[in-house]
């Protein structure tokens, strides 16, 4: 049986370790170095530093996240990149979601695992608050949930990842109104 409190410390030993060198350099010696733990405890969990890696960011990606439905499309949203942006702003995030795409350019296994991952997360928030504002008719009923999904969470991936702009509260009350806007929504009332 695995103890819980020894997979706790592989996977902060992990995301700390993956922070400071990122993919290419990450060893499962270090990991295992960093957690107290021997790698045998590590290979007992997962069978490679890929498997390791996917597993504990996706487990990161499904993240709580508080009920979105505020009553409105703004609410939603806003609400949202709250959440987000807090989660990117974290220091291991600001580190390691970078890397993991530049890695993800170079590797097609982390490319397609990774995609994968943050598509089915994307889709399963957005895709939700979407039909909701539809449903509330603050959306027009033939708006394309896959492309409203990449209007909502593509400027913070890209402020994040590629511009390395900090998401500030002004700029996120910018983005609610002009998403909104975007996605076809009515003035805020």
């Amino acid at each position: 049986m695995l103890r819980d409190d020894i997979t706790a410390a592989i996977r902060r030993a992990l995301m700390q370790e993956l922070a400071a060198v990122g993919y290419g350099r990450l060893s499962i010696e270090a990991v295992a170095r960093r957690a107290g733990v021997s790698k045998t405890a590590i290979y007992r969990r997962w069978s490679n530093k890929l498997n390791l890696v996917l597993e504990i960011v996706a487990t990161a990606a499904q993240g709580r996240l508080p009920a979105l439905d505020t009553g409105s499309l703004r609410g939603d949203l806003a609400l949202l990149f709250q959440v987000l942006a807090h989660a990117l702003r974290h220091p291991l995030a600001s580190q390691i979601i970078p890397d993991l795409l530049a890695e993800a350019a170079r590797n097609p296994t982390i490319d397609e695992n990774l995609q994968q991952m943050l598509r089915a997360r994307q889709q399963e928030i957005g895709g939700r608050m979407i039909e909701l504002a539809v449903r509330r008719g603050e959306l027009p009923a033939d708006t394309d949930p896959e492309a409203a999904v990449d209007l909502i969470v593509g400027p913070l991936y890209w402020r994040l990842a590629i511009a390395r702009n900090p998401l500030t509260d002004t700029y996120l009350e910018t983005l609610v109104e002009s998403v909104a806007a975007g996605l076809g929504a009515g003035p805020a009332v």
